[in-house]
């Protein structure tokens, strides 16, 4: 008898018969031993970790998008005009909606501290949070939490609510996670409340958004799907290794590749948070490129150590150095400087005030330079803007002078502080009041003024508090004017008139 053209099954079956045939006892059906800690189900440990995780709703008011009517054939001109007018105010301001979004995050202590993203309960524009956030527990209690310290490049914040006795869990180790590793997410997808995964670790220190301090995630294949950003990954032990935050699909759906902040970042973020409600972070003042293979060949160099210099920031840290742009680095303090180890998260992970050894090569030749480790700049300050929790001196959001410039202008108008100065970079003789928002609905907007351009003067009065803005503007108003006279500075560029028409 010969198998030979049969399929493997049916093989399988005629050798069995042959065997019991000749009275041999059938083989044994294939199994698998489990070795100890692998699971034969996850209930008890979601049944434990559950109370701990928090469902996070949020809500905005947003500008509804308007889009002229077109005229269609024997539409009248009323007609189209009236179309335009419903997507107006009562005042031809744009008409605004509530917007909500949903998310995850986790308790960490009794008394009502929460982990989750910043993008979480940021607005649309990712910079400015929400207006309200609702956290609701696993036994349905809503709470209405507030934000104790939020961080834009890690992408963490810490929320708190009024609390006793909360269920909470800690963060682990991630250090010692490994490629295959049993995972666990819990978190609020689609907003369908806690939901249980599992996976393994796919991958670690995954740099998904062209490196940075905190590009290290670990990748899963536990199912994450929008909702689960801000919400944790445990381990078997029940412990928190990861923090829910990116998913890496075609369809927008859980394709097996999702993204987590490791522990080990995300524990000293949240400390620094809680503590001192901010982030404090090194700085060498660098622009940086990765070691690509055609700069690396051109080099002369292998494309998978060091990171070459594209800028020194004047008077920073790396300059008093004497790095210098085109330097590759390739070492700080002993660490070599990798696509898993980045410049950019040893620099950040370095105590400030640090001296360390810079290695570098130039020219061929390799140096070792001595820099200082300085503190990084909030994200604001380096994209040239004043930071949103600045408070102006003699001008708070809500004092009369700022809410009738805010009123009348369309303008938030803040005092330039001298941080705030030195943050935009502008020299001593520039005098006048940052513009820290700008009602998208103005007519301010409409001239193109933005956020971090300073105002010097309102009809050609200098303007340096927030009340010497309303008192321009109540004088333009006395004066039977309906437009202001506006000189406005942006960063070291020349001053400009703008008129501004009154609210």
């Amino acid at each position: 008898m010969t198998f030979a053209r049969l399929g493997p099954a049916l093989a399988g079956l005629c050798l069995a018969a042959a065997a019991l045939a000749q009275g041999a006892a059938p083989a044994a059906p294939l199994a698998y031993d489990p070795p100890p800690g692998a699971p034969r189900s996850f209930a008890d440990i979601a049944q434990r970790l559950q109370p701990a995780v928090v469902n996070i709703s949020t809500t905005q008011r947003v500008e509804i998008g308007r889009t002229f009517p077109r005229f269609g054939p024997g539409m009248t001109i009323e007609e189209l005009f009236r179309r335009f007018q419903e997507q107006q105010g009562d005042m031809g301001e744009p008409v605004t909606r509530e917007a909500t979004s949903l998310g995850s995050g986790f308790l960490i202590s009794p008394d009502g501290y929460i982990v989750t993203n910043n993008h979480v309960i940021s607005g649309r524009d990712g910079r400015s949070p929400v207006d309200s956030i609702t956290v609701t527990l696993w036994d349905r209690r809503e709470f209405k939490a507030r934000v104790v310290g939020r961080d834009q490049l890690s992408d963490l914040a810490l929320l708190k609510i009024d609390g006793r006795d909360l269920p909470y869990v800690r963060f682990g180790n991630s250090r010692n996670l490994r490629v295959g590793d049993w995972v666990i997410a819990i978190g609020n997808p689609f907003g369908l409340g806690g939901t249980v995964t599992a996976g393994i670790v796919s991958a670690l220190h995954r740099n998904i958004s062209g490196g940075g301090a905190y590009d290290r995630y670990i990748q899963t294949d536990a199912s994450i799907n929008q909702g689960n950003s801000g919400g944790p990954l445990f381990d078997l032990s029940g412990n928190v290794v990861g923090v829910n935050t990116a998913i890496f699909s075609p369809t927008g759906g859980n394709v097996g590749v999702g993204f987590a902040i490791p522990a080990e970042l995300a524990e000293p973020v949240i400390e620094q948070l809680r503590t001192q409600g901010r982030v404090r972070r090194g700085y060498l003042g660098v622009q940086i490129q990765a070691m690509t293979e055609p700069i690396a060949g051109a080099l002369g160099l292998p494309k998978d150590r060091g990171e070459i210099v594209a800028g020194v920031e004047p008077n920073g840290p790396a300059a008093r150095a004497g790095i210098r742009q085109g330097d590759v680095i390739v070492a700080v303090a002993g660490q070599d400087v990798t696509p898993d180890n980045t410049l950019s998260f040893i620099i950040a992970n370095t105590p400030i005030g640090t001296r360390v050894p810079v290695t570098v090569i130039r020219g061929g030749q390799r140096l070792t330079l001595l820099a200082t480790i300085g503190e990084r700049p909030s994200e604001a300050v380096l994209q040239g803007l004043p930071p949103e929790s600045e408070t102006p001196r003699g001008g708070r959001p809500g004092d009369d002078g700022a809410e009738a410039a805010r009123q009348s202008l369309g303008l938030t108008l803040q005092v330039l502080t001298p941080e705030i100065r030195q943050q935009l970079r502008l020299p001593d003789s520039v005098q006048g009041l940052v513009i820290a928002r700008v009602n998208p609905a103005s007519s301010a907007a409409e001239q193109g003024l933005q956020r971090g351009d300073v105002v010097l003067s309102i009809n050609q009065r200098p303007v340096r508090t927030p009340q010497d803005a309303a008192a321009a503007v109540a004088e333009a108003r006395r004066a039977g004017r309906d437009t202001v006279l506006l000189l406005v500075q942006r960063g070291n560029g020349p001053a400009r008139f703008v008129g501004v028409k009154l609210r």
